[in-house]
């Protein structure tokens, strides 16, 4: 038996890219939403903002908003924007942690790590926010999470 939680709320900001739930965390004003506004633009769809709550559910983490910020996003320069349907999703499967870090702080090959999330190992990688390929390499780690169909795929995170 564990007494690990079953739930609780984490700063970041979350979307769904292809189904798969990618957890951005950072400090604040590091370009969480910044990052994720330019991935929904491509087709990614917001699961939370600034507050997302992380779930063990049947072995897997599910990614939602508390309800009251459902379906919105801090545009910095604009304010606080309530989405369309079509760019939200109520919960996602959590695939991949993504940590906001400075471009020096990126290595060039790193090792396939892993974060251990309420019990269930995710996969953690490091990205500068504002490089231009930023959200080129999320789509890309977040295809190789947990059931991906991509070449080079690992079906678990070692």
């Amino acid at each position: 038996m564990t007494d690990r939680p079953k739930a609780y709320t984490v700063h970041g900001t979350c979307v769904a890219i292809a189904g798969a739930g990618v957890l951005i965390r950072g400090a604040p004003g590091a370009g969480k939403s910044d990052l994720a506004l330019r991935l929904i633009e491509d087709g990614a769809r917001l699961v939370a903002d600034d507050q997302v709550r992380l779930k063990f559910d049947d072995g897997r983490i599910k990614a939602s908003a508390p309800a009251n910020i459902a379906g919105m996003i801090e545009v910095n320069g604009v304010g606080l924007v309530r989405l369309d349907d079509d760019s939200i999703v109520g919960e996602a499967t959590l695939a991949l942690v993504v940590d906001l870090v400075e471009p020096d702080e990126i290595e060039r090959l790193p090792e396939r790590v892993a974060e251990t999330v309420l019990g269930v190992k995710i996969l953690l990688l490091a990205v500068a926010p504002f490089e231009a390929s930023a959200p080129a390499k999320l789509r890309l780690a977040a295809g190789r999470g947990p059931g991906s169909i991509m070449p080079g795929s690992k079906s678990e995170v070692s």
